[in-house]
């Protein structure tokens, strides 16, 4: 499995993706879209906006959510 963090440093967002799966022991690349302009015109093409946070999972992608949202949709994926 395949998982892409698409982040701003210091959006609480994005802190809590980051958090929510730290704790969930997913492994996974984190982007900074505000140091790497490849990783957000990607994002950009990804979701068509730039907010953050976004993951990609393999071809699945969730943008611009909070950590209730990201479990949610984790679990109706059915990500292990």
């Amino acid at each position: 499995m395949s998982v892409r963090l698409f982040i701003k440093p210091g959006c609480p967002w994005c802190d809590e993706a980051i958090d929510w799966l730290d704790e969930h022991g997913v492994s996974y690349e984190k982007l900074d879209v505000t140091r790497d302009a490849d990783a957000r015109e990607e994002m950009l093409e990804l979701t068509g906006q730039t907010k953050a946070p976004c993951i990609e999972v393999d071809d699945a992608v969730l943008a611009d959510f909070g950590a209730d949202e990201l479990e949610e949709w984790w679990d109706k994926k059915g990500f292990p």
